[in-house]
């Protein structure tokens, strides 16, 4: 019995293939289907309509971001920032003691006796220990900092004074009015944040920058920091130039051999030298080549940058509610 062939279907395809051409519907037209996926496109002109009809919601929107950045932005103190450039300090003056680093430095090494290194060394010991808790809560106490820095709240340009937080200090009786006051960490955290520290590799100057509400405190601060870092260091190998002399004025009474009596005599004299050195050197790690002025222009806010994002920000916010409103309502 011969089977009937469906009409419209190829029977040369293979038989799973014909019942599924079979089973389609042949009566979509092409007009059809270019409707269906003209639906599904962007029409601008619809977007242009639907922004147009919202004009009103997106005016308020803007408008109410743009006076809430203008009030943002007039509500933040001006921060004025001072910077100071410094120089390595050459190594002129320790050729000798160069020289005898590289002939008995092993020796030297043995003893427990720093010869010297580099400049650049102790210009990266010396811009590390600006950065460390322990240097940074000493300076903050030996010139008490921890008021203006963590109860200030801004600059009275016309009077020169700091105006505090009434809620945190009491200018008055000089007392915090919290239950306790700011730990240390805090007060070290809170200056570390406003200084920054750079170094040019190529030229190995360093600029050192901070930031507070009062341009002349910034500048006075800088200087403090750069003349505590200096002291510091100095007293640090005056102490260590001392420890060596006496630990080798003491082997050189031990010694009977000539020959390391001599070496003991070079190694002290080397070392009297570099204590000179710190006691002439007011600048003795880092010298100052531009020193901090007080800056007359603050540095921050921007706020016609606040105000200009601001009231972008609220003009696309609104454009965004007032598309979401107009499809939503249409798909409905």
């Amino acid at each position: 019995m011969e089977i009937p062939k469906s009409q419209g279907v190829d029977q040369s395809l293979p038989t799973k293939q014909r019942n599924m051409s079979a089973s389609m519907p042949t009566n979509i037209s092409y007009k059809e289907h270019f409707d269906t996926s003209k639906d599904d496109e962007i029409d601008l002109s619809e977007l242009w309509r639907a922004i147009w009809a919202g004009k009103i919601l997106i005016v308020a929107i803007t408008f109410i971001f743009s006076v809430a950045s203008v009030a943002y932005a007039l509500s933040k103190p001006d921060i004025y920032k001072a910077s100071v450039l410094l120089s390595p300090t050459s190594s002129e003056g320790k050729g000798g003691l160069s020289g005898l680093s590289g002939q008995f430095g092993g020796l030297a090494s043995l003893a427990g006796i720093n010869l010297g290194g580099s400049g650049g060394n102790k210009t990266i010991l010396a811009l590390e220990i600006i950065k460390s808790r322990s240097f940074i809560e000493k300076f903050i106490s030996n010139h008490d900092l921890e008021v203006p820095l963590m109860a200030a709240e801004k600059w009275d340009a016309s009077s020169k004074q700091l105006i505090y937080n009434n809620d945190l200090y009491d200018i008055n009786s000089k007392k915090w009015l919290v239950d306790f006051e700011p730990s240390p960490w805090a007060s070290f955290k809170a200056l570390s944040s406003l200084m920054s520290i750079n170094q040019d590799t190529a030229t190995s100057m360093v600029t050192i920058e901070l930031s507070f509400f009062s341009p002349d405190i910034a500048k006075k601060w800088l200087f403090w920091l750069v003349e505590d870092v200096n002291d510091f260091m100095r007293e640090q190998d005056q102490q260590e130039s001392r420890n060596s002399i006496n630990y080798l004025t003491e082997q050189l009474e031990k010694t009977q051999i000539a020959n390391m009596e001599t070496v003991f005599y070079q190694l002290i004299e080397e070392q009297t030298k570099n204590m000179m050195l710190t006691q002439v050197n007011k600048e003795y790690v880092l010298k100052t080549v531009d020193p901090a002025q007080v800056p007359d222009r603050k540095d921050q806010p921007k706020r016609a940058l606040i105000v200009v994002v601001g009231t972008m920000l609220g003009g696309m916010l609104s454009v965004l509610i007032v598309l979401i409103r107009h499809f939503t309502k249409s798909r409905k």
